[in-house]
């Protein structure tokens, strides 16, 4: 049976040097889930605007179920400009009040999900910025039991209030996070600059977390399954653009988790395909035959 993943939060449009592709954290997760041989869904709210239709096209053309996308008659599709330095590291610059603040689930919504048999779950910390969005999520985790609950920390505009980062932490089985959001969250959460072996083991016994996972670009990351860490590495690429990158990597990690690979090897194969859609732009770029063939999709 194929690994069935909901992904919730933000579906935008990123803008990059005037061209729009498809992106949000979420859409990306599934999009490569899908590419992977799993099923894959999103909960989002879009505006009623032509991004907002042109978005859910876009989203059932790459095979993502939009049963869960809303449409909002009051606010736009959201967006991202995204400035890229000289290595491809992007900034963004995200628009408040947009669709996706606004998410709403009520109680047919989270029967519809619960009936659906979504094996996981992943959110991040973005769309927890507005009430109604955030609201909506922990009704969710509350109502519907998943096998994994994924959380990408994905901090961004500086938005990591203390009190979401730890309830999101609290509902999670696996979370990831980069090297930079790991130093910021040792002294958020614990008050001191922990190592990464240390703040890893104390993120997983406080927070009963099973897998953490610290990428760190071009190096690879570290994985820690509760007993041990383990550096994985990152072969090398030339970057063209990193967006999307990390999103890439969490949808390998969790198609291969889900089929009974060690964490250790999960992240070996999120490695690959997150530095393959580094050296490429845009989140979901089509997948050539050699990618196929590392991560074992062709038959």
């Amino acid at each position: 049976m194929s690994f069935k993943l909901l992904a919730y939060g933000e579906v935008l449009w990123d803008i990059i040097d005037g061209c729009e592709y498809i992106g949000g954290a979420p859409f990306n997760v599934a999009a490569h889930a899908v590419r992977l041989g799993c099923t894959g869904a999103v909960v989002t709210r879009v505006g009623a605007d032509e991004r907002g239709t042109r978005a859910i096209e876009t989203i059932e053309s790459f095979g993502v179920d939009t049963s869960f996308v809303q449409t909002d008659i009051e606010h736009p599709t959201g967006t991202a400009c995204v400035a890229l330095d000289a290595a491809g590291v992007p900034t963004f610059s995200l628009p408040v009040n947009v669709a996706y603040d606004f998410i709403k689930l009520y109680d047919e919504d989270l029967e519809k999900i619960e009936g659906a048999g979504f094996d996981a779950l992943c959110f991040g910390t973005l769309v927890q910025r507005s009430r109604s969005s955030a609201d909506s999520l922990y009704r969710l985790l509350k109502s519907v039991r998943f096998r994994q609950v994924f959380y990408d920390v994905n901090i961004r505009l500086g938005f990591c209030p203390k009190e979401i980062i730890r309830e999101s932490l609290l509902h999670s089985t696996i979370v990831k996070l980069n090297a930079d959001e790991a130093k910021l969250l040792s002294d958020q959460l614990f008050g001191k600059a922990y190592d990464e072996t240390d703040f890893m083991q104390r993120v997983a016994d406080e927070f009963w977390i099973d897998v953490v996972i610290i990428t760190k670009g071009g190096e690879g990351c570290v994985v820690f399954d509760g007993k041990r860490a383990e550096r994985c590495l990152q072969s090398p690429v030339t970057v063209a653009d990193t967006v999307g990158a990390g999103d890439a990597f969490s949808a390998a990690f969790l198609a291969a988790y889900a089929k009974g690979m060690d964490p250790f090897e999960s992240a070996r194969l999120g490695n690959i395909l997150g530095g393959f859609v580094a050296s490429r732009r845009g989140a979901v770029p089509e997948y050539p035959d050699d990618i196929k063939e590392k991560l074992g999709i062709l038959r």
